[in-house]
């Protein structure tokens, strides 16, 4: 059962989501989100301590969120693990359709700026990030199992380079101000993981 959250400490949590893929950690200011979230100063530390405390809430939110995105998506309702694995990378194609900060990672972005300064951040982010690679593993273990038996890669590794192409893709993406390159590097994960679970004939 979810918590109920207060609807300010929400609104402050949803603002926080978007500013940071939009601008940033170091960019957005505590003046920014609570702007943003149409709250004062004072609800805020009401609600958190600090900015770091609050973007913590921030990525508990977000893993939540997303966890519950990507168990509802159409690609779970298939049989075969195989199809789920190539569902799973459509379904990240069909969400570039959105703007820029709407697909990009919260994680990523966040890691790639906090990981030395804000260890806190940065171990949030990692448990974020390897377990929603866990959740992809459990499908790609069945399918190697199936699909590819004496293959000599794992599912855990082949899990992080799907993350590690998504991740990169999201830079490009935001380098370009576009989703076309992305797209196009998500069509060679597909085509790669083709290749690594051949289809029996």
């Amino acid at each position: 059962m979810n918590e109920i959250i207060h609807p300010s400490r929400m609104k402050l949590l949803e603002a926080t989501l978007g500013l940071i893929r939009e601008q940033g950690y170091a960019a957005t200011t505590v003046e920014d989100i609570c702007r943003r979230a149409g709250v004062s100063k004072g609800s805020f530390f009401h609600h958190f301590k600090s900015k770091e405390e609050l973007i913590l809430g921030a990525v508990e939110h977000w893993n939540q969120f997303t966890t519950e995105v990507f168990e509802q998506a159409p690609y779970q309702s298939l049989a075969d693990p195989r199809d789920r694995i190539l569902g799973y990378v459509d379904f990240r194609m069909a969400i570039l359709d959105f703007e820029v900060p709407e697909f990009t990672c919260l994680l990523g972005t966040l890691v790639q700026e906090t990981y030395q300064s804000h260890p806190s951040i940065r171990e949030a982010c990692d448990f974020g990030m390897s377990s929603h690679i866990g959740r992809l593993a459990a499908d790609l273990e069945q399918a190697r199992a199936h699909y590819a038996p004496d293959a000599d890669w794992t599912a855990e590794s082949v899990g992080y380079f799907i993350q590690a192409v998504l991740q990169g893709a999201f830079i490009f993406a935001k380098a370009k101000l576009a989703a076309e390159t992305a797209r196009e590097n998500l069509r060679h994960l597909r085509r790669y993981l083709e290749m690594i679970l051949p289809a029996e004939c």
